[in-house]
């Protein structure tokens, strides 16, 4: 139940985010450099937390196969985004990208609670600004500003149901568990390299936005080493 109490957390930071894009959206700018900032937390994570905990079970085939299983669900998201157009199109694969966040979030705590820790601070970033990114693009099609953040706190409440999906796993075998964690790697690097970098890339860049991805990436790693 540690991972459900601590998937609150990026819960509100989507509805936080939804509430501050209907108050005042941010610059593209600041918005880019955050999004920069998330993708260094996210990719430190998965780098120092969820990556060890696959190869210190040794097993390739169990890798090979929750590896090629999250590429495959990620590209399959992907193409299902490109498909489809209009809110429905859009509420339904942010829905499935917040599932998938919070299942991920949920193997983090499995593999322990110092990585479930270290993955909500990252993940609570990257929903963030997911938030304001749904909000603004529902306020297109939508005229109650209510009605858009209410929208969004639904699709929020998908953070705890993947998490909660993820709490079986935990009683499987450890080399089962590491294919679940090899899942959840690859989904993360599709969220660094695919979603988070290519969003703040189409807006103003800069040398100094650029290097929010290293703060980010060098203060979780601090973190990491710090809590021991």
């Amino acid at each position: 139940m540690l991972a459900l109490s601590y998937t609150i957390i990026p819960t509100i930071a989507v509805i936080l985010g939804a509430i501050a894009a209907v108050v005042r959206r941010p610059g593209a700018a600041f918005t880019s450099a955050m999004q920069h900032l998330a993708a260094g937390v996210v990719f430190a994570a998965a780098a120092t937390e969820i990556l060890p905990q696959v190869k210190h079970e040794a097993s390739p085939t169990a890798t090979l196969i929750g590896g090629a299983a999250g590429v495959a669900v990620m590209l399959a998201l992907k193409g299902f985004e490109e498909r489809f157009e209009g809110p429905a199109a859009l509420l339904g694969a942010i829905g499935i990208d917040l599932l998938i966040d919070g299942l991920v979030l949920g193997l983090a705590f499995v593999a322990g609670a110092k990585a479930g820790i270290l993955l909500t601070v990252a993940l609570t970033l990257e929903v963030l600004f997911l938030g304001v990114t749904l909000t603004t693009e529902l306020g297109e099609t939508m005229r109650s500003r209510l009605r858009v953040v209410l929208t969004v706190a639904g699709l929020a409440l998908l953070l705890p149901i993947g998490s909660l999906a993820a709490l079986p796993v935990a009683t499987l075998s450890p080399v089962v568990i590491a294919g679940f964690l090899s899942f959840g790697l690859m989904a993360l690097l599709y969220l660094v390299t695919e979603e988070l970098l290519v969003e703040a890339h189409e807006k103003p860049d800069s040398p100094l936005i650029s290097a929010f991805f290293f703060i980010g990436f060098l203060a979780l790693l601090a973190l990491e080493e710090i809590a021991g």
